[in-house]
């Protein structure tokens, strides 16, 4: 019989935190690979040569084991500042057909949250589980990297 060890393994606990982001910006749905009539017809009003704007909302959730001394997954203070350098300088107040990142691609939601979340992978302190992007209060979309589980259709 194996004698039992006295030590008492301590296990991290583990947490997740999310922080949200606001910023401004404006876009037009538009595609180079369809005609104008084409892009009216996919697009909608979202294809207007002027552009629109939203106020987006972007949630970042991060998981990893709380600190033992400082009871925190990240400091905050570096979270922020991260995003006010990486995501906020870049894109508010911006017209986002206007960056590199949508020269080749639509500047739909869904690939705002994809270039959102190449963004925040790259934060050193925790690991990017997820980025929520709302665009208005009907639309959200969500981003959990390549690789992620897709949801179930129908849900």
């Amino acid at each position: 019989m194996p004698a039992e060890s006295s030590a008492i393994v301590k296990k991290t606990p583990v947490a997740s935190l999310s922080r949200r982001y606001h910023f401004s910006a404006s876009h037009r749905l538009h595609s180079n690979t369809y005609d104008e009539q084409r892009n009216r017809e996919v697009f909608g009003k979202c294809n207007n040569p002027y552009g629109h704007g939203h106020n987006y909302v972007v949630q970042v959730t991060f998981k990893g084991p709380v600190d033992a001394t400082t009871g925190m997954v990240c400091n905050l203070g570096d979270l922020d500042a991260f995003a006010r350098t990486n995501l906020l300088d870049r894109f508010d107040h911006t017209n986002l057909n206007t960056l590199k990142c949508f020269a080749e691609k639509v500047s739909t939601t869904e690939n705002l949250a994809i270039e959102c979340h190449k963004i925040f992978d790259s934060f050193p302190f925790a690991r990017l589980e997820n980025v929520h992007v709302e665009e208005t209060s009907n639309n959200s979309f969500d981003y959990a990297g390549e690789g992620s589980t897709p949801p179930e259709a129908g849900r």
